[in-house]
């Protein structure tokens, strides 16, 4: 589940950095599985088939949301003229097993397509995205209303 800002936000990035590739993380809450905070980061590659963060960057990145008790919840970055499906690159340099990897095709100028993928050990899982206005009303997937009596 992610709110609509934030996929409007990794969908914009990544139109604005076309024809590279653009990249970066949504940090959420430790053990929260809730993106919150997007941090557009530079595709040290600068190229528009392959990304790579770049290393002073994300360690700057990681210690701010180690400091605020935060964790990668998203690991986002575009592809600019293929589908949205992680690469064999993508896969080897996927590191961070519990973070959602979001990718973004952007080789239609029209329409993106964005969809979401587990990736471990090599493993690549592709997983619903349910977009939500604000995860205050977003459904739980509990079924019971809470008695108004």
């Amino acid at each position: 589940m992610i709110r609509r800002d934030l996929v409007d936000a990794m969908v914009a990035h990544a139109r604005r950095d076309h024809p590279d590739e653009a990249c970066g993380v949504i940090a959420g809450p430790d053990g929260s599985d809730r993106p919150e905070r997007l941090i557009e980061m530079i595709n040290a590659e600068r190229s528009p088939t392959f990304y790579r963060f770049d290393s002073g960057e994300q360690l700057k990145v990681w210690r701010g949301m180690d400091e605020a008790d935060e964790e990668p919840i998203v690991i986002y970055h575009s592809h600019t003229a293929t589908e949205a499906y992680p690469s064999r690159t993508d896969v080897a340099y996927a590191s961070e097993p519990n973070a959602h990897y979001v990718l973004v095709s952007t080789r239609d100028p029209e329409t993106h397509e964005l969809r979401s993928y587990r990736i471990l050990d090599g493993v690549v899982t592709e997983e619903p995205v349910e977009i939500v206005e604000s995860y205050m009303f977003a459904h739980t997937g509990t079924d019971e209303v809470p008695d108004q009596g």
